[in-house]
């Protein structure tokens, strides 16, 4: 029986809320009806669970002083559907499966009703989601902060196989999972007439007439697997601080009478507004001022209310800034201990250095986010003040470990050339600074960061990403997660470094075939799931060669386009030259304004277009773009993967966690060593991974040395028959311009991520790819291999090296 509710009073709370709430009863009610009522009674269990925690843990004397309060801060958290995860944390699906059956219906029915939560976008926010869910099963105290947003990302939608955005409304079928507090809410101030002046007793400043801004928060509570504790995911929605302007109402300025309201409101709008024109860039820095100023308010009156004043603040709180968009709560902090708090500068630096840790995510120039300098200066002009007084401490300071070398210390500034950088001020301000692959986290100690990890080597380490198991490998492929229980026990679901015992079994062959057929059956359910959603067909006994990421130059997604058109030229060749048939399932969003990225998707549209209109190549071929990826799809299509394609050009890629998500699933992957490809291919071996093209040291000397990408063309005439088919075009549509991206240069160089020159090596290794799996054995011996290795990239054993390393707390007992 499960502790926290019996069946009987399931049906009593559900029919309580569905009488009162929906006007119905369980008989008649809708699947809808049933979703909203027991989502409702789980988020009232997970309040009842989260209070008990808060007021029964227990921290034994001995620990006290290494016990801290977690804040995790970022722009996103891509936490997917809450109804499935909570019932499996809560160990409740099979009593929902029992309750729902005189109704015919299944837990299943009741996910379909809940919309994915619009928080995030892609690899950034899945990991935040991860990390707290690990938090909370470990056992870990962590409230995460980000914004309430009225609009997802977007929704996408492919026309004529351009990429089009709609709103993606998850509120109405998400609410339910988030709940407001109104009694915690926090002002947050921009613009205003700004004055500082010195006294005999000190420096003094005044804003007057400041736009201020509420910041109401919504709580999301998110429960750990087999554990006491829940975590706390806060959102803020953004609200006018001033009533209706009745006045110009009556006057007939009804604009003007929502105009304060509504320019505040449009920050909490929607997720990562468009920076290619000024008022984007402005929108975007006000949301993170605003998540950033929120909650360190709340951060600190919360510390206040229990220690009473700053002095062990380090001691007890660890706050984390997930990449640089909250970079600002270094000043922000500032702001609050020497404004509110009435702290020295040398004291107030010294709580904040000791309390922020700061993870990189990227080492592309392009997301090293930058601000120009008046921008700032007058949206906020006391934190401007207080990067300026950092900026100006810093020179000096580093003036001591670099004497005369200023070009050195303008480039690692926080300030210069007008603009405010937002990762030197990041590293500038943190205590600890991580990378998320061992590549990743050597780059930048060699090259991006080089010249701070001279000044403070140790204050860079490496945490490399991992992922939700319980919900990749337990929710979304429960037949697999069977077989492995089956196989080495269930303890490796909350210890997830047993599940490397697995790979112990990659020669069995009983093991061998039952992998094989859940792998089938999980093609073929993930078939019907497409067919029924798009009308579009799949051979689940074709090979399932997966790419599933953001859409990016670098990600090479036009690298997998080239080589399946050389495939269909291949083909209408010689009818006989493929024997199995292949099919690329293509799942990706490319930003708005990015037009590259969005003729990239056009033209694997496209291509899938000419295949279908093609009897000869639809018989071996079919190409995929899957509309409007998210977490949900993601769920069923790592399940159904063979290949998996993780082909970004090296040193690139900071980590990835979808090549993690597809190996725990099974898929083998094809990749280039970069990011975390690098340590799985340490973990399973040369034999179970199929690795190619240049390393990352190779690419830093083949642009040193110069890249002729039009020479490498040439020399492949098959490379070149599929270039030069680009203008002819695919489905009517032609693409010149993809064409002159890979061969005229633009910038510095034609095809800046080396397409060209890693396809050979790429073509060749796929075609040993494709041959090794006309051997069922040694394919599903690779598949248990991956699996078992990936113990190693577990989302559970990444916080536990957060918090033994950065943030140097222990869960609670």
């Amino acid at each position: 029986m499960n502790e926290l509710l019996t069946e009987t009073e399931l049906r009593r709370r559900i029919d309580n809320l569905l009488q009162n709430n929906f006007h119905t009863v369980f008989e008649t009610a809708t699947a809808d009806d049933l979703y909203q009522s027991l989502s409702q009674v789980i988020y009232d269990l997970l309040q009842e669970k989260k209070w008990a925690f808060n007021h029964k843990r227990k921290v034994p004397e001995r620990e006290k002083d290494n016990y801290k309060k977690i804040y995790y801060i970022s722009m996103e958290f891509l936490m997917g559907q809450s109804l499935k995860n909570n019932l499996y944390n809560l160990e409740l699906t099979e009593m929902v499966r029992d309750f729902l059956k005189p109704r015919g219906l299944t837990p299943e029915d009741l996910y379909a009703c809940e919309p994915d939560a619009g928080l995030g976008n892609g690899g950034l926010g899945r990991l935040a989601a991860c990390y707290m869910d690990a938090m909370a099963s470990q056992g870990y105290d962590v409230t995460g902060f980000c914004i309430r947003y009225e609009y997802g990302l977007f929704r996408q939608k492919l026309v004529d196989g351009w990429q089009a955005e709609l709103p993606d409304n998850w509120l109405p079928g998400g609410r339910v999972w988030i709940r407001q507090h109104p009694e915690d809410t926090f002002d947050v101030h921009f613009y205003g007439d700004y004055h500082e002046w010195w006294e005999e007793d000190g420096f003094h400043y005044r804003v007057d007439n400041p736009e201020t801004v509420q910041a109401i928060p919504y709580d999301m509570l998110i429960p750990g697997a087999k554990s006491d504790c829940v975590a706390k995911l806060r959102l803020w929605k953004a609200s006018g601080s001033t009533s209706f302007d009745m006045s110009s109402f009556v006057n007939g300025d009804f604009t003007k009478a929502e105009q304060q309201k509504n320019r505040a409101e449009l920050i909490s709008k929607v997720l990562y507004p468009a920076d290619n024109v000024q008022e984007g860039k402005t929108l975007r820095l006000k949301q993170q001022y605003f998540m950033v100023s929120a909650s360190c308010q709340n951060i600190v009156r919360d510390f206040i209310h229990v220690h009473g004043d700053l002095t062990r603040f380090p001691d007890k709180v660890a706050i984390h800034i997930n990449d640089t968009h909250p970079a600002l709560v270094i000043p922000e902090l500032m702001r609050i201990f020497m404004d509110e708090y009435n702290m020295e500068w040398d004291g107030a630096w010294d709580l904040v250095h000791r309390s922020v840790s700061y993870t990189n995510h990227t080492v592309l120039q392009e997301a090293l986010e930058k601000w120009n300098e008046p921008l700032l200066q007058t949206m906020l002009p006391r934190i401007y003040g207080i990067i300026k007084e950092i900026d100006r401490r810093f020179h000096i300071d580093m003036e001591k470990k670099f004497p005369g070398d200023e070009g050195k210390i303008n480039w690692m500034a926080p300030i210069d050339g007008g603009e405010i950088r937002m990762a030197n001020l990041s590293v500038i301000g943190s205590h600890q600074i991580n990378g998320v692959s061992k590549l990743h986290s050597e780059i930048l100690k060699e090259d991006l960061f080089h010249d701070f990890y001279l000044a403070d080597p140790d204050k860079f380490t490496n945490v490399t990403n991992g992922i939700a198991y319980r919900r990749w490998l337990c929710q979304s492929n429960p037949e697999l997660s069977e077989l492995v229980s089956e196989c080495i026990g269930a303890d490796w679901k909350t210890n997830g470094s047993l599940l490397e015992q697995f790979a112990g079994f990659r020669n069995d062959p009983d093991v061998q075939q039952r992998c094989g057929k859940i792998k089938q059956r999980n093609k073929i359910r993930f078939s019907e799931k497409v067919r029924k959603e798009s009308g579009i067909s799949l051979d689940p006994d074709s090979l399932f060669i997966v790419q599933a990421k953001r859409l990016h130059e670098y990600k090479r997604q036009l690298l997998n386009a080239i080589r399946i058109i050389t495939r269909m030229q291949m083909l209408r060749d010689d009818p006989n030259s493929i024997d199995r048939p292949e099919t690329y399932l293509f799942a990706a969003k490319a930003a708005p304004s990015y037009y590259l990225a969005k003729s990239i998707i056009q033209l694997i549209a496209k291509i899938g277009q000419e295949i279908d209109r093609d009897p000869a190549l639809q018989k071996k071929l079919k190409v995929v773009f899957l509309e409007n990826y998210s977490v949900t799809m993601a769920e069923s299509l790592m399940p159904a993967a063979d290949i998996s394609e993780q082909i970004s050009l090296a040193g690139k890629e900071a980590s990835g966690t979808g090549n993690m998500k597809l190996m725990i699933n099974g898929a083998v992957t094809i990749g280039t060593l970069d990011g975390a490809n690098v340590e799985m291919a340490e973990a399973v071996g040369p034999d179970n991974i199929f690795i190619f093209g240049q390393k990352a040291e190779e690419v830093q000397e083949n642009l040193r040395k110069g890249y002729d990408a039009k020479a490498v063309c040439q020399k492949n005439p098959k490379l070149k028959r599929a270039v030069d088919a680009l203008p002819a075009g695919f489905a009517g549509t032609r693409f010149d311009g993809l064409r002159d991206y890979l061969l005229k240069p633009s910038y510095s160089i034609a095809d800046p991520y080396m397409n060209l020159l890693d396809f050979e090596d790429y073509d060749r290794t796929h075609e040993r790819m494709q041959k090794a799996y006309e051997d069922s054995a040694r394919w599903n011996h690779m598949a248990i291999v991956n699996i078992g290795k990936s113990a190693r990239f577990s989302a559970d054993r990444a916080v536990k090296e957060y918090a033994d390393n950065i943030w140097h707390t222990l869960p609670i007992r």
